[in-house]
């Protein structure tokens, strides 16, 4: 159902704090994990990231839609993850030459509720002082208390598996070339897990002149290394990776058969396949964070989406931790001593220029 302007909207905490704002998307009720992303760029990547299923998205930005959206900065081909999202300011005017569609028809295509006017300062205030909580967003009229009761009987994303409802089913080959190019002679073979990958993690290795080949989250190891890959990358997704203990199993069983690299929950489930833990951050990181780089001992400015972290303590001793993250001293990459395997928390997609060197490292 579409939007009558200026229709009044509302989000629901589950500890009763409320947030009233302008509805500018799709009519209805939503419930997910209210979290926040920092980043002053980018929205649609965002709103179209596997990675935020089942979460309800507040912008810090102080304007969202102003770039509108076009379907090439789509960061997934499947329909946008997101339960919801929350802004402090909606632009009416798009001014960009790229643009197809305004960002409200999106939403109201994708059946996304989105609210303009909130407070989105004391919201993100909020949840860094009291963490991450499960939220109600609605449009329309509707009583409060039964908006709480909904938000405290929604699931946890610890409860959710994601995963299996995101991933291919069957290898795919995957081609970033044009029309009439072909891939260079003795080109390396990379196979990408997708957890509810990001395309851009795609573009980025055809960018590198390698034949990619996307397989199903459940592939065992027997038929990976069927395939003869000079190397695997493990994808970012959504989740916790507590959760794929039978992924994890079959990673576990490639470490020192075949190159792996992995990129934030691929990150997560290889650090648990080397034996390490996992935990939940208080608010997550979203947006741009700094990390920095122990091995050269370089700060790089990092694009990241995650709840979960590796516990550094629990790492055997021929793996290291390579990148820590400059806000809160969380793990952000780490590598294996004697092995090619290693993994970075955040998005080291071509997109971010001081951190674009890992793909080619991976690639040596």
């Amino acid at each position: 159902m579409a939007h009558a302007w200026r229709t009044s909207g509302i989000l629901v905490l589950e500890d009763g704090r409320c947030f009233p704002g302008i509805s500018v998307g799709y009519e209805g009720l939503s419930t997910g994990e209210v979290v926040f992303n920092t980043a002053m760029t980018g929205y649609q990547e965002v709103f179209t990231d596997p990675s935020y299923s089942g979460q309800i998205v507040v912008m810090t930005a102080p304007q969202i839609g102003n770039t509108g959206v076009n379907p090439e900065d789509n960061d997934s081909n499947v329909k946008p993850p997101i339960r919801g999202v929350l802004m402090r300011e909606f632009s009416t005017c798009v001014s960009n030459w790229r643009a197809t569609e305004s960002l409200d028809n999106f939403f109201i295509r994708n059946q996304i509720v989105a609210l303009s006017e909130i407070d989105t300062r004391s919201l993100t205030q909020h949840l860094r002082s009291h963490g991450l909580q499960r939220g109600v967003i609605a449009t329309g009229s509707r009583n409060i208390d039964e908006l709480i009761q909904k938000a405290k009987n929604s699931p946890r994303i610890e409860e959710l598996d994601f995963v299996e409802h995101l991933t291919i089913t069957e290898p795919l080959e995957w081609s970033g070339l044009r029309e009439g190019e072909q891939l260079p002679a003795g080109c390396k073979k990379i196979l990408v897990f997708d957890f509810g990958m990001k395309r851009s993690i795609l573009w980025s290795l055809a960018s590198l002149d390698t034949k990619v080949v996307i397989i199903p989250a459940t592939t065992s190891a027997e038929d990976v290394l069927k395939m003869k890959p000079d190397g695997v990358v493990l994808s970012n997704g959504p989740g916790d990776p507590t959760r794929l203990g039978g992924i994890t199993a079959e990673i576990a069983k490639l470490i020192g058969k075949v190159p792996m690299f992995g990129i934030a929950l691929g990150h997560q489930i290889l650090g648990r396949a080397l034996g390490a833990s996992t935990y939940k951050l208080p608010f997550g990181h979203r947006g741009t964070q700094p990390v920095l780089n122990k091995l050269t001992g370089r700060v790089e400015m990092t694009a990241q989406n995650h709840n979960f972290c590796i516990v550094p303590e629990t790492l055997p001793p021929n793996v290291e931790v390579s990148h820590v993250n400059l806000n809160d001293g969380s793990v952000e990459g780490l590598r294996h001593k004697e092995l090619p395997i290693f993994a970075v928390q955040f998005q080291p997609e071509s997109g971010q220029r001081e951190t674009a060197y890992l793909l080619k490292q991976f690639l040596r």
